[in-house]
């Protein structure tokens, strides 16, 4: 079959490559984001996609506006078969029924669970043990078309979401090369969704900021499923402190006098050890505002935090600096 493939990010990537080189179907076009700038020198950058398209030689359309009759035009000229979607905007009505085969989409969760932009990360900071991907093909609505086919993938206690991310594009890519099979010899058998549905909306920052009155657990998975982005974090002392890894201790009570937030044990050897809702959790590597990632263990030595301060609280003592 001739298909266009539209994607942008890293996600995408895997099936990309999956799709190009596959013997017995061509991708004659692919779509993505405009170039944007990035960083602190606003240098202008490519997707990933982009990037992957270039390297093959394959024609690219970057539309601001998928309404665009230019664009339009340029994309019906593909004569494709099929679009396939992978992380990638909401398709206008228009553009889902230019291909006779129809449009297919490739999302990172056990669907109708998680519809959204970051099924991921919600995975994680909910403390699911398994979640997967899902095939379906693209109707009016978010993530809500008949499924083509699922399959799932356990998630590991510790894993965070950059880690699940990069199985799942790996998964996806063979579940989505497997979709198109069935399409192409007229196997398909879609199926509505069913069961119960959550969301995944975009993270904003209020969703980073740690609640240290949570559970352990609760912490721990929010630390993870927000790396490596776009980070979780807390304050202390006036200051932004990205938390990169934890660890359970396994110790449930909460110490007397103690409250949600507070510093149970600073080692200069061993890290930090903080309250939590239910219990202790260890912090192991953290990112000062301004600096880079340091073990909490160098985060004692060098900014001298004391048991029974608190992170979470907003105060404005003299300026601390590190030593």
């Amino acid at each position: 079959m001739r298909l266009v493939f539209m994607g942008t990010p890293d996600f995408a990537v895997s099936s990309l490559h999956r799709l190009i080189q596959h013997p017995d179907h061509e991708v004659v076009g692919v779509v993505t984001q405009p170039d944007r700038p990035k960083g602190r020198g606003l240098k202008i950058v490519s997707s990933p996609v982009k990037q992957v398209t270039i390297e093959y030689g394959l024609p690219v359309l970057q539309p601001d506006w998928l309404r665009d009759p230019l664009f339009k035009k340029d994309l019906a000229n593909f004569l494709a078969d099929m679009f396939v979607v992978v992380a990638f905007r909401m398709l206008p009505v228009s553009i889902l029924m230019m291909p006779p085969k129809g449009s297919i989409n490739l999302h990172a969760s056990l669907l109708p669970a998680y519809r959204g932009a970051a099924p991921i990360h919600w995975a994680i900071m909910n403390g699911e043990l398994e979640t997967g991907v899902t095939t379906f093909l693209i109707d009016r609505h978010m993530d809500t078309g008949d499924i083509l086919c699922q399959k799932k993938v356990p998630v590991c206690p510790d894993e965070t979401t950059g880690s699940l991310h990069d199985r799942l594009a790996i998964v996806g890519a063979d579940v989505l090369t497997e979709t198109i099979e069935l399409i192409a010899t007229g196997q398909a058998r879609p199926q509505p969704q069913s069961g119960t549905s959550s969301a995944a909306p975009k993270l904003s920052r209020a969703d980073a900021r740690i609640d240290w009155s949570q559970t352990a657990q609760a912490i721990h998975n929010h630390i993870r499923g927000l790396n490596p982005f776009p980070m979780a974090y807390t304050t202390w002392h006036d200051r932004t402190i990205r938390l990169i890894q934890s660890q359970l201790t396994g110790q449930p009570e909460v110490e007397s006098g103690s409250m949600p937030g507070g510093i149970i044990a600073a080692d200069k050897h061993d890290g930090i050890i903080v309250q939590t809702g239910d219990g202790h959790l260890k912090l192991v590597t953290v990112q000062p505002e301004g600096r880079k990632r340091i073990s909490t263990a160098e985060f004692v030595r060098g900014y001298r935090p004391k048991p029974g301060e608190r992170f979470g609280v907003e105060h404005t003592p003299a300026s601390i600096e590190a030593t």
